[in-house]
């Protein structure tokens, strides 16, 4: 289960619709299942189809979640032109199992949201909580 608050959803949702046509990526900041920061990078594959975390970024927000007595928990991506479910690509680059996997699909007239789990390769969606701050 991921609990976020309806501001960091819309958050992650507006940096999807920012980014399109390019894929949009970002990285969670919590305490193991809840988000208590939504951290925007640049995506350095600058494509449509596939999405590469700047390393930079991902530094800089590492760093401000420990500082916070946090830890990245997870990473968001948006699918611009498929469902939102881990492509082959997402899954080969699935870095930690104890991360969320949220995906935010642009392909239809409204943007759907999804958060899975992948570990050891098995991909299992889980249930997104809002939660009000």
């Amino acid at each position: 289960m991921l609990f976020i608050s309806r501001d960091f959803l819309v958050d992650i949702v507006d940096h999807a619709l920012d980014a399109y046509p390019l894929e949009a990526c970002g990285l969670l900041g919590g305490i193991r299942e809840e988000v208590n920061k939504v951290y925007r990078t640049r995506n350095d594959a600058a494509s449509a189809r596939i999405y590469e975390l700047n390393p930079l970024d991902y530094l800089r927000a590492d760093r401000d979640a420990e500082s916070q007595g946090n830890s990245i928990i997870g990473v968001y991506h948006s699918h611009t032109h498929s469902e939102p479910y881990p492509s082959p690509t997402d899954l080969a680059q699935a870095p930690d199992p104890s991360w969320h996997y949220v995906l935010v699909s642009l392909k239809r007239k409204f943007p759907s949201v999804r958060s899975y789990r992948i570990i050891d390769g098995k991909i299992s969606e889980e249930e997104v909580v809002l939660i009000k701050v």
